[in-house]
């Protein structure tokens, strides 16, 4: 799929930057659709399911084998936290702002670090815990406005979706394997519950389905694909970085269609994170270069 000449290195850069921005389009998205929390989780996840199946047949005859689809029991595990966070990241989306859910999702990265350091020995740098501290600052400060404004719910949900997300990446750096179809697959279960909770109250309810579909056939497999295939070619704190596209362009794109003004301290937390995240990529690279012109 890329040319020879490119670096392992960089086709993660490629794969997550595309990643990342297909999955910045997901909550404007959802909210066009205008539906209720469990139809649009049963749509988007069964639309998501459906691609997913449809190209996994056309390998197979294309090539006359099945593509790995899930391999092996971290494929497994990996597959039950993405699908887990597909329920929890919808249930914060319904319950707090785009700008809370976008910027504190972006902590994911620091629960990375923490989460590679605890079980794959991978320490962090100096720059990478002071970064981690500025950014507990800002998600502190989120989650304070979100405290007095009546959505710590959903504050909360968007904090356990960037957690669930860092151990996911962890599992798939750890194991090094092929993790592009696990995420798509891993659709079943928020399908499932969604279809369970929209049934007993007459079926889908959804102004303009459109969108959604859209959303669920074409931008989140996109996304999926890319952001679990990263791993393999980059460190689980860098793929968690790319998450920072969605963080900064999802409230424009909010903002733009729906004239959506994030709270002030919502923009001051927002801040520090995007900060934080950025200065330290910008150390990353820097660091490469230096090993790499060393070397």
């Amino acid at each position: 799929m890329f040319p020879t000449a490119l670096s392992d290195h960089r086709k993660g850069l490629l794969l997550t930057a595309i990643g990342g921005l297909a999955l910045s389009v997901d909550i404007p998205l959802m909210r066009l659709a205008n539906g209720e929390l469990w139809s649009i989780l049963a749509a988007r996840s069964i639309a998501t399911l459906g691609v997913t199946l449809l190209v996994a047949t056309a390998l197979r005859i294309a090539k006359g084998r099945w593509p790995v689809l899930v391999p092996g029991w971290p494929g497994l595990v990996t597959g039950l936290l993405y699908g887990l966070t597909t329920v929890v990241f919808l249930l914060a989306v319904f319950n707090t702002s785009t700008a809370n859910v976008v910027f504190i999702v972006a902590f994911n990265p620091m629960f990375a670090a923490l989460l590679s350091w605890i079980f794959l020995k991978e320490r962090p740098a100096l720059a990478t815990l002071l970064a981690m501290a500025a950014m507990i600052f800002g998600v502190g400060l989120i989650v304070r406005d979100g405290l007095s404004g009546g959505h710590l719910f959903g504050d909360i949900m968007a904090l356990l979706t960037a957690f669930i997300i860092a151990a996911a990446i962890t599992i798939s750096r750890a194991s090094r394997r092929d993790m592009g179809f696990v995420s798509l697959l891993s659709t079943v279960l928020p399908a499932a519950i969604g279809l369970i909770s929209v049934m007993p109250v007459g079926g889908f309810s959804i102004e303009h389905p459109a969108w959604i579909l859209f959303n669920g056939a074409v931008m989140m497999p996109l996304a999926f694909w890319c952001l679990a295939t990263g791993p393999r070619y980059l460190s689980a704190p860098e793929v968690g970085m790319f998450y920072l596209l969605e963080t900064v362009l999802a409230p424009i794109w909010v903002w733009l269609i729906f004239a959506e003004t994030p709270a002030p301290m919502t923009l001051v937390g927002g801040g520090i994170l995007v900060a934080a995240i950025a200065a330290h990529s910008v150390w990353i690279v820097r660091r490469k270069s230096i090993v790499q012109m060393a070397g």
